[in-house]
């Protein structure tokens, strides 16, 4: 008996219109199925992905508002929900590799050491796209994952920039030094700001979970270590607004450089 392909791969489920509207431009052939609310079948936008769908031929199914609130624990829905094929992170051969083939480009990498809320990770995800960032980089233990609530935060960034998940950040971390890449950590308590730095060279920036920071051995790999200088009684910046910043000041610098 001959088994359907697309049912007999691990599954997750992605929701909210814009989350939706990427996976159906980028992978349709990975969905396998589809919801709309009931009672929204006229709205504008659930329409407009529906007839995407039905172009790819996949028939949504009209759910009630509760079943689409299971589905996605309780998550923003907007009404659609999909399941589609589950991508799994990539992984060190595929950092490796993709080392190798940027080796002539000026390069941009996010590290993200012990971020475990998902949400933090979606954002520091669509800020990573934004930036023009080749992966972003994050241990596989103790490490939120590319969950529903994630992929919905990060606005379709999830289909656009790599997610690497590695067992070992140290020596992640020493083969981006081996192929010339910079790894500079944020750190509250750090001297030097990030207006301070040069990044000149290609560059990965590693950001620490709220709490504890990067941990010590991570610390103890970088190249350089920063931070974003704040007004007196701020202790620190969410994570992913951090990374936001941090990013944005690597670009700002090519741009000037670029002129």
């Amino acid at each position: 008996m001959q088994v359907n392909s697309k049912k007999a791969k691990a599954r997750e489920i992605v929701y909210g219109i814009n989350a939706a509207l990427t996976a159906i431009e980028n992978a349709p052939e990975k969905i396998t199925a589809a919801w709309i609310v009931k009672g929204r079948e006229d709205d504008k936008r659930i329409n407009s992905l529906v007839q995407k769908l039905m172009a790819a031929g996949i028939r949504p199914q009209v759910a009630m508002r509760h079943s689409l609130d299971e589905k996605t624990e309780n998550g923003v829905h907007q009404g659609i929900v999909l399941e589609v094929i589950a991508t799994p992170p990539k992984d060190e051969h595929f950092l490796e590799d993709l080392l190798v083939s940027l080796e002539d480009e000026k390069q941009l990498y996010l590290i993200l050491d012990g971020i475990t809320d998902p949400r933090n990770l979606g954002a520091a995800m669509r800020s990573a796209w934004a930036a023009g960032v080749k992966a972003v980089i994050v241990p596989k233990d103790k490490s939120a994952s590319l969950t529903p609530v994630a992929r919905k935060t990060a606005d379709g960034a999830a289909e656009h920039v790599p997610f690497v998940a590695v067992t070992n950040l140290a020596r992640t971390i020493e083969m981006l030094q081996e192929h010339n890449v910079e790894v500079v950590g944020m750190a509250g308590e750090a001297t030097a700001t990030i207006f301070d730095y040069d990044f000149h060279k290609a560059t990965a920036l590693v950001m620490g979970s709220e709490e504890s920071g990067m941990r010590h051995l991570t610390r103890e790999k970088c190249d350089a270590i920063v931070k974003i200088p704040m007004a007196q009684g701020v202790e620190s910046l969410n994570v992913s607004v951090a990374a936001g910043i941090a990013l944005y000041e690597v670009v700002r610098q090519d741009l000037v450089k670029s002129r």
